[in-house]
């Protein structure tokens, strides 16, 4: 099949088993996918999932929170079908860090056939690196549309105190009961909220990056993207939800998450507004600074960083600025500040800038050629790509989101030395890198 049918239909159970999707970006596009089941009533399918790829006995991860909203049911309708299990349930919520993972594979019993997963953001991210480790299939009963990350192959977690992205897999079987899902706290559904609103930042910044660095981009992939997110946004009032209403969100979020498998890469889902909540964890866990949900803190982000280009919109490049921007740039200085602003996680930053050469002087160069001659196209992507602030602010206000740093407990300068932070947290081409590339990085943070 090809992907401009894929993007036509958009439709889960057009993409689902196609591991062979030819696309003009010369990429062969894989769904590791195999089955998705939205609808209600749907954990009642289990047991014939499980068996459907192999299981006989699953290895059921669960917390506190999502064994009640669903686990508990589960096991129920496992018990009745006969079929054993064996099952580990946090007594609280925990961190996606190593500790977690660990507590897991202290508990895990080797008996077992298949990683069965019940809840969402770091339930479903522990159990993706607990099946990639076991190399064992994966099941996720869902429990709240609240982030994006069901489908995708990638698992954040916390690891020496800075937040990565790590390859994990993809589930076998996705399982999203809207008679649960709707009945997820408002909090968690705003979340999911936020993490599909920053796909208008992802998007643009992976183009703008295509057009600077080289950086492999897929136009379908992107088109995928854009109509996960339109099915979230089209939601008219999520305080008020229903599994009929619950349905497009959820969705929304699952092929939004295959998108990011079939690029084999987490660029379609997330840029400069994810590595705001990235920096904003890493210092609550230094600093014991406050942190919310992902997709909260997405949300503030993306508002965050459509401000920046709304400054960069504005900006008349000057190739003299920049050379002496970076001329008079001390890395160890840099270094220096990173250190002082999120502690001991910044080590890991300082080699990741060893391996990424983004402060090279050569390389800047050949960035800075690229941008001056494409200024004007960079900023048509920016006009394609990205909403106006305020309509997108008043859609979050309506849904109850918070819409300013201050409401997550963050100062003026905490979010200006963040902004500045997010160009060293991945390897990808941002707003903040093209801000440093043009010499204006400064003048940048001082409009946030």
């Amino acid at each position: 099949m090809d992907m401009k049918d894929i993007v036509k239909e958009f439709d889960i159970n057009a993409i689902l088993g196609e591991n062979n999707l030819t696309c003009q970006c010369g990429k062969r596009h894989t769904v590791s996918v195999k089955d998705v089941v939205i609808e209600r009533g749907a954990i009642a399918r289990v047991p014939g999932l499980l068996k459907k790829y192999g299981g006989s006995r699953p290895f059921l991860i669960a917390d506190r929170n999502t064994f009640k909203a669903a686990g508990e049911a589960v096991c129920d309708i496992l018990s009745k079908d006969k079929l054993p299990y064996s099952q580990f349930v946090f007594e609280a919520s925990p961190e996606p860090d190593e500790f977690a993972v660990g507590q897991v594979v202290m508990q895990y019993d080797p008996r077992c056939d298949f990683i069965l997963g019940v809840g969402s953001g770091t339930i479903n991210d522990i159990c993706k690196i607990i099946a990639h480790a076991t190399g064992l299939p994966y099941l996720i009963v869902g429990t709240a549309p609240s982030m994006d990350g069901y489908a995708s192959a990638t698992s954040s977690v916390i690891q020496d105190g800075i937040k990565h992205s790590l390859n994990t897999l993809c589930p076998t079987v996705i399982v999203a009961d809207l008679d649960i899902m709707c009945k997820a706290p408002l909090r968690l559904l705003q979340a999911g909220l936020g993490d599909m609103l920053a796909k208008y930042i992802s998007i643009c910044e992976w183009r703008i990056s295509h057009l600077v660095t080289g950086e492999y981009y897929c136009e379908e992939v992107a088109a995928l993207v854009r109509g996960a997110l339109k099915k979230c946004i089209a939601v008219k009032d999520i305080s008020d939800m229903n599994p009929e209403t619950a349905k497009p969100i959820v969705e929304g979020l699952i092929i939004s998450g295959m998108a990011m498998d079939m690029a084999g890469l987490s660029r379609p889902a997330s840029g400069t507004e994810h590595y705001f909540s990235h920096v904003w964890d890493m210092r609550s866990l230094e600093f014991h600074t406050p942190s919310d949900l992902h997709g909260i803190q997405c949300g503030v982000g993306m508002l965050l960083t459509l401000k920046i280009y709304q400054f960069i919109r504005n900006i008349v490049p000057s190739r003299q600025k920049a050379m002496d921007f970076v001329r008079n740039f001390r890395l160890d200085d840099w270094n220096e500040f990173l250190t002082s602003f999120l502690g001991k996680s910044a080590r890991g930053l300082h080699e990741l800038e060893k391996k990424d050469k983004k402060y090279d002087p050569e390389g800047h160069k050949k960035r800075l050629d690229i941008i001056l001659e494409h200024w004007n196209d960079i900023l048509q992507i920016i006009s394609e790509e990205l909403p106006d602030y305020e309509q997108v602010k008043q859609f979050m206000q309506k849904q109850g989101m918070p819409v300013t740093p201050a409401q997550l407990g963050h100062s003026d300068d905490e979010v200006r030395d963040t902004f500045i932070t997010t160009k060293d947290i991945r390897d990808k081409y941002n707003s903040s890198r093209l801000l440093w590339d043009l010499g204006l990085l400064d003048e940048g943070r001082q409009y946030l």
